[in-house]
Order: C-alpha cells, then sequence, then structure tokens
C-alpha cells in the first residue's frame, strides 16, 4: 500500500468507510422495507466495491453495458439484469453468457424489439428471460402503465417463447426534486406505477414475477414498497454533489473524490490552476439546474475537509479553475500555493469515476488500488 502523499494527480479516491456506511445505509432501508437490493453497478464498475455490496446482502446486480456483465460475470457473478433497452445485435453476446451459464436478463419497451428478441431466441434454441421497462414520469424509456403497447410487449415476449420475467422502471425525475415530501410522492408513485402495470399483465393472463424499480433518491424516500420485489439503485455507493443537492445525502458522506495538485495561479482573477481538468472531473454539471450550483466540483483539502466557497469554477482538458464564489479572491495565490493538495468532490459520481482506469481507495492501513473498467 501507499499513503495520499506519494499519489499521483489527479486521482480518483474512494473513502471506504464512508462507502461502507452508504452501503450499509441502503441495504439496511431495503431490508426493512422488505425487498431486494439489486445494486447498478455502472456507478463503480470495480469488483471490490461491488463485492463490498454484495457481502452487505444485496442480491444480484443492474448493469448499463454489457461489458459490465462481462466483466462481473467472470468474477464469479451470475445474477444479472442488464438494465438498457436490447439491441438486436447485441444479442449474439447475450446468447453467450448465457450459454455460459450466465443468468442474464435484459429489457425492452417496444414490440419490435420483443419480437426480435423472441425470433433470434427460436433461431438459436434459448429462451431469453425480458423484463419490460415501464416509464413511470416520462423521463427516459418505457411504456406507460396503462399503456396500449404493455400488453402488446407482453404478448409478443410470452407467445414468441421468450420468458417475460417482469416489469422495471426507473424515477429519473427524482433527480430534480430537492424536499422529503416530493421525493416521497415521487417513490410513490414510482412504485404505484410499477406495480399497477404488473397488475395489468397478470389480468391479461401473462406472466410478471418480478416488480423492479429504482434509483437512488427513491430508494431512501420511499414509505411503502408494497407489490415490489426488488430495488435497483447505483449512485448511492459513492453519492456526489447532485445526490447533495436533492438531500439524501451530507457532503460528508461523499466517498468519491479527486486528488489534485495546484500547478499555478491568475492573480489578477483569482485563480488557482489545478491539475484537474474535464479530463478528471468530467464536463458534468448537474448541479447547475439545482438550487446550488457547485461548478464542476468543491474544493476541499487533502484530507477531504470542504473549503467554504472555493469551487471549481472552470476546466480546460487538463486544467481546473479554482475561484471563490461571490467575488475575486486577491490572495488566492498565497491561500493556495503551488504545490497545495486538494480533493474535490464531484457533481456526478458515475461520470468522473469513469475518467479513470482505477481507484486509489482510503483504508486505514493506507492507500489500495481498485482496478475498474471501461467500455461497452
Amino acid at each position: 500500500m501507499t499513503a495520499i502523499p506519494e499519489l499521483q494527480t489527479p486521482a480518483a479516491l474512494v473513502d471506504a468507510a464512508r462507502m461502507r456506511a452508504n452501503i450499509a445505509r441502503m441495504q439496511s432501508r431495503m431490508d426493512a422495507l422488505g425487498v431486494k437490493l439489486r445494486p447498478h453497478v455502472k456507478t463503480s464498475k470495480s469488483l471490490p466495491v461491488v463485492r463490498a455490496q454484495l457481502e452487505a446482502g444485496a442480491r444480484g446486480i443492474t448493469v448499463s453495458t454489457l461489458k459490465e456483465a462481462e466483466e462481473f460475470f467472470d468474477a464469479g457473478i451470475t445474477d444479472i439484469l442488464y438494465a438498457v433497452g436490447i439491441a438486436p445485435n447485441k444479442l449474439p453476446r447475450a446468447l453467450e453468457l448465457r450459454r455460459r451459464g450466465c443468468d442474464l436478463k435484459f429489457i425492452t419497451d417496444n414490440v419490435d424489439g420483443a419480437e426480435a428478441v423472441a425470433r433470434f431466441g427460436r433461431e438459436h434454441g434459448e429462451a431469453f428471460e425480458v423484463w419490460i421497462e415501464i416509464d413511470v414520469d416520462a423521463h427516459r424509456s418505457g411504456i406507460p402503465p396503462e399503456g396500449e403497447a404493455l400488453l402488446d410487449v407482453g404478448r409478443a415476449l410470452h407467445e414468441g417463447g421468450a420468458r417475460l420475467g417482469g416489469v422495471m422502471a426507473h424515477a429519473g425525475g427524482s433527480y430534480a426534486l430537492d424536499t422529503p415530501e416530493a421525493l416521497q410522492a415521487a417513490a410513490e408513485q414510482e412504485r404505484a406505477g410499477t406495480v399497477r402495470a404488473a397488475e395489468r399483465l397478470r389480468e391479461a393472463g401473462l406472466p410478471c414475477p418480478v416488480v423492479s424499480v429504482g434509483s437512488t433518491p427513491t430508494a431512501l424516500s420511499a414509505q411503502s414498497l408494497q407489490g415490489v420485489t426488488e430495488v435497483r439503485a447505483g449512485v448511492y455507493v459513492f453519492f456526489d454533489l447532485v445526490m447533495h443537492n436533492i438531500g439524501v445525502c451530507t457532503m460528508d458522506e461523499i466517498a468519491l473524490s479527486v486528488l489534485t495538485t495546484v500547478i499555478g495561479h491568475q492573480q489578477d482573477k483569482g485563480w488557482a490552476i489545478v491539475d484537474a481538468g474535464w479530463m478528471a472531473m468530467s464536463r458534468d454539471r448537474g448541479t447547475q439546474a439545482q438550487k446550488r450550483d457547485f461548478g464542476l466540483g468543491q474544493v476541499c483539502t487533502e484530507d477531504g475537509a470542504p473549503i467554504a466557497g472555493y469551487l471549481i469554477e472552470s476546466a480546460n482538458q487538463e486544467h481546473g479553475i479554482v475561484a471563490r464564489t461571490g467575488g475575486m479572491d486577491p490572495d488566492i495565490a498565497a491561500r493556495f500555493p503551488v504545490g497545495t493538495r486538494l480533493r474535490i468532490l464531484p457533481n456526478h459520481a458515475c461520470a468522473t469515476a469513469a475518467q479513470f482506469p482505477a481507484y486509489s481507495a482510503l483504508l486505514p492501513g493506507g492507500v489500495a488500488t481498485w482496478p475498474r473498467f471501461q467500455g461497452w
């Protein structure tokens, strides 16, 4: 193991103690609500992180790419949901995974996709398990709970030889909320809509054993999950500034940060220049639409304490600009001399993590390297 002062910058730091506390918090909540937790591992894409989630009680994982499914299956995880609408050209890879023993499920939200899956399965002697995506808040993909297409898709799968495994929804609209009352309402809307879709399928004589919902804000806000069998949530493992603004975590629960070094100044502009640009932080400006804008990230001391009023104001590819909000700091060079090490809390943990090939995990005995992978 190494120590933080020995790390090259920029580096993606994971505070393992915070991460484990976040995992325990979500798992405890799902246990209390009586549902299975199937974490979305697109946030970390790292086996040590996912193993910690499974060891805490999670059952199965959710992925957003077939690359993730392949990597985690090779590591011994078999119960996997690929939660992006399956493209027909990816069916051969899905078939290979299933024939190797992976219990891979995937989703669709249209008749054409359902028919393509069923047809490919018949041609290759495989009954794929497919879940139908439900749109509970007009945020992205899916069929509305009362949509006419729901039964058509269900029949295309069931009668075409595929296995209709259930329904799933993601309340992505919850990311625009920031009060407990609004989040609880979004969680109930997600639950009720997905359960209603399942009821419609069952009333039509179609199977629907799984009712899957999930987003970090709604998972942490739901008061009841009656009728739901599992929850998928992902960013809770690290949290980020968007989640902080939503109100589901405090700043000192954010487990991911970027370690950076001050490399220069523009004194007349009140800038300190650091070596973490958008290639390290990502271009995500998710807090810009929220009540509190954190620019490209909250500046913290090297040991992780937020420095009030200082943000990454803007960035170029390899240069980040640290500035004070609400007015130029004429003493910025004295405040942050060249060589000063800082940590930056990210707007969106998934996007920032994706910039790095590995995490530097802060453990009691030092810093360990946790590999992560990229690609589709």
